[in-house]
């Protein structure tokens, strides 16, 4: 059986922490932010968790983090 190839599209996009939760970067970060608050800066540069059922499919992407 040949090795199962990561999806490196995915790859890029997420990060699997050692408790495999899948991390992703915060939307709406690119333009217009001088007009927002504090709180929303600073909330937009956190990294959100998927939701669960996205992280399944994830993982099923990423095999070779998962055994890291």
């Amino acid at each position: 059986m040949p090795k199962m190839k990561t999806k490196k599209s995915v790859a890029k996009k997420v990060k699997i922490t050692k408790n495999k939760k899948v991390l992703r970067r915060s939307t709406g970060q690119n333009h217009y932010n001088s007009k927002e608050g504090g709180d929303v800066t600073r909330s937009k540069k956190k990294d959100q968790r998927l939701f669960k059922g996205d992280e399944k499919n994830v993982i099923k992407a990423l095999p070779y983090q998962i055994n890291k």
